[in-house]
């Protein structure tokens, strides 16, 4: 019997490995796709004829039904098994992306677009909280991972773009990238369900549970706050640093920033439980809020390349800490926390680049770029409000 019992918990924690890859192979594919998607932008003018108002409907197009999705998974989890929705999002993402690959006019590749994002947003709704329980005693560690992962993907996306290009076809992208998701949806089809617990179902009591938690009203603040100075980094970085290098260069000031993600998360991974969720929240906010003060209102030439990396460095172990931290208050609600993160990332990418847009008409760029402390220093005070060197490590 103790034989017996040995192998069960071998086949258990091969089983989890291999969970593990498919979740880290998922939002790595899904952060490529993303960024794709801008780099393909411009050629989708050339290629369909568009003019360039048309253009600006790729962002929501790919955003409202992610969104949405994102949500009800969130209010469907402990109902619906959380490894089935993820291989549904698997195979949907992948058969999007194809579409949009195929796309015969642009009006299909909105659609197609629109249909990507909604599988996405039942992959993503649905492949972290299964990672949490998989690792109920690591959340920080490796949701820190997970976005590593993702940051690895997203800084492909576009080079797979150029790559593409190179080889006299934008379309090869997404046709290769669409592809490479029918192994995974393969290897997860035929993987056991994971022996682990799930979500427990919501309700309206579980919600307003949900609802009054510090934890999760910090969590949800501060990823508002950090998504917010993110998407104002992708939308008008390059903007900005146009003024101030070459052409290449100018376009590159983006990827240093991207790079700078994938050491930043792993570092935030690495000190999550020994440091505190909130202590670690709450150092690399203030640590960003140096670092982004020096980019915009001192740095220049090389000493704008360093800010720019320091800022990613500490940027980007902000959301899976801030996340870690509501999820190990409410462990048995993972998937609706992960939504509720989700849901406030997309409005804080969405509307602060949308305000300094304004600013930008009216004052430049410059004035714009600096106004990303007032969000950092917001996220110090609402972190320091919620506990902040208070915390006791977990």
């Amino acid at each position: 019997m103790e034989h017996v019992a040995e192998g069960e918990v071998a086949r258990s924690h091969h089983a989890r490995r291999w969970w593990t890859l498919a979740v880290f192979g998922y939002v790595a594919l899904e952060g490529a796709g993303l960024q794709m998607r801008g780099a393909v932008v411009p050629v989708l003018r050339e290629t369909f004829g568009v003019p360039a108002w048309q253009l600006g409907l790729v962002a929501p197009a790919g955003t409202v039904g992610f969104v949405l999705l994102v949500a009800v998974v969130g209010a469907v989890a402990g109902r619906v098994g959380t490894h089935r929705l993820f291989l549904v999002g698997i195979v949907g993402t992948g058969v999007g992306l194809l579409a949009m690959g195929f796309a015969p006019t642009f009006g299909f590749f909105l659609a197609a677009l629109l249909g990507r994002g909604v599988f996405s947003g039942i992959g993503r709704g649905s492949d972290r909280p299964l990672l949490s329980h998989l690792y109920p005693d690591a959340r920080g560690r490796l949701f820190s991972y997970y976005d590593m992962a993702w940051a690895v993907g997203a800084t492909l996306g576009p080079l797979a773009v150029a790559a593409a290009l190179r080889l006299g076809d934008w379309r090869l992208a997404f046709y290769a990238l669409g592809a490479a998701f029918l192994p995974l949806a393969v290897l997860v089809r035929s993987l056991p369900a994971p022996d682990v617990g799930g979500d427990r179902p919501l309700d309206l009591a579980a919600l307003g549970h949900i609802g009054r938690r510090p934890e999760v009203l910090a969590m949800a603040a501060g990823i508002l706050l950090t998504t917010g100075v993110e998407g104002g980094l992708f939308t008008w970085l390059t903007t900005y640093a146009g003024g101030r290098f070459p052409g290449s260069l100018a376009t590159a000031s983006l990827s240093v920033l991207l790079v700078a993600y994938v050491p930043g998360r792993f570092v935030a991974g690495r000190l999550a439980e020994s440091v505190g969720y909130l202590r670690l929240s709450l150092a690399l906010a203030a640590l960003c809020l140096a670092a982004v003060a020096y980019t915009f209102f001192l740095a220049a030439g090389i000493g704008l390349v360093v800010g720019l990396f320091a800022v990613g460095l500490t940027l980007s172990g902000l959301y899976p800490t801030l996340l870690a931290h509501a999820t190990e208050a409410v462990p048995e609600h993972s998937a609706p926390l992960n939504a509720i993160g989700l849901v406030a990332a997309a409005a804080g990418i969405a509307g602060v680049p949308v305000l300094m847009g304004f600013v930008v008409d009216g004052a430049g760029i410059v004035p714009a770029m600096r106004l990303l402390v007032v969000p950092l220093v917001a996220m110090v005070l609402v972190l320091v409000a919620a506990g902040g060197l208070r915390a006791a490590p977990r």
